[in-house]
């Protein structure tokens, strides 16, 4: 449980990140934080005894799939939708994965009724939040369509984590002889490999990145989001994976919304508003709710 909340902490963090050098190209600002994450990961693999440092072939396999259906995949979508949408609405709706693990992932005997109530309430303090989000937008002037399609990316993305989230664990719980800080290395080096193809096809040239503003800010943030939000939070959702059931592990995704909502006020000196307060409450019991179904 430690461990889960402690990796949704960190990943919050990324959520703020986009908007902190948004001038940067989101494809930029997904290949640095995943070329980090892969550099860290391949200094940890040469740092462990050579018999076990290397994957097979099916894990080879396994770690590349995933690796782009819960990092660059991922990240690439709720990137493109924060910068159309804000950070408030995509982290709500990336906080629904705990649900939609509940969902797919529910152990034998848990009766789709005793979810509804959760459901109803998760539902209702997202569609609160949008509605706020989506007036705010009209009400300064902005595309209402550039909103919705933020709301799209960041529905993909969380579509893309939920598969990764449920084959994550299944892989994990079936080949317990994995070390969980082995797997999170190869999983880093595939996906530095795939961030590195994504820049290299996508991303901007090193004379561009340069001609930015807040340069050192940009490199600063890919470092802590490598090896923090990417390297060390895969570690203890490792951790979390192996020892919880999947529907159980998904619930511990909300202390990632709520980490997210509260650095995105931060960032924005604010306190919530309103609609906020009681859609996040919404949002909280509704989560709540679900765990209680499961227990």
């Amino acid at each position: 449980m430690a461990a889960g909340l402690a990796a949704g902490a960190l990943w919050g963090l990324t959520f703020v990140a986009p908007r902190m050098v948004g001038h940067f190209g989101m494809v930029d600002i997904t290949a640095s934080r995943f070329a980090v994450f892969g550099a860290v990961s391949a200094l940890a693999v040469f740092a462990r005894p050579a018999a076990v440092r290397w994957p097979n072939g099916r894990q080879a396999l396994a770690a590349l799939g995933l690796s782009v259906l819960g990092f660059t995949g991922y990240y690439l979508l709720l990137a493109f939708g924060i910068e159309a949408a804000g950070t408030e609405v995509p982290s709500l709706i990336i906080g629904t994965i705990p649900v939609w693990m509940m969902l797919l992932g529910r152990p034998v005997g848990l009766r789709m009724r005793a979810l509804l109530p959760g459901l109803l309430l998760t539902g209702a303090g997202i569609a609160l939040m949008i509605y706020g989000a989506w007036s705010a937008q009209h009400g300064a002037g902005s595309g209402g369509a550039r909103f919705g399609w933020g709301i799209a990316l960041a529905l993909a993305a969380m579509a893309s984590w939920t598969v990764y989230g449920l084959l994550n664990a299944v892989w994990l719980q079936r080949h317990t002889e994995l070390n969980a800080t082995d797997w999170a290395n190869w999983l880093g080096v595939a996906t530095g490999l795939g961030a590195l193809l994504l820049w290299g096809v996508a991303g901007s040239d090193v004379a561009t990145l340069q001609a930015q503003p807040d340069g050192m800010l940009f490199v600063w943030i890919a470092l802590a989001s490598g090896f923090g939000s990417s390297w060390l939070a895969t570690i203890l959702w490792n951790v979390a994976s192996q020892r919880l059931s999947a529907s159980l592990c998904g619930q511990l995704i909300v202390s990632e919304t709520l980490f997210a909502l509260f650095y995105s006020f931060v960032w924005d000196g604010r306190w919530p508003q309103a609609a906020e307060w009681a859609a996040a409450l919404l949002f909280v019991l509704g989560i709540l709710a679900s765990i209680k179904a499961h227990r």
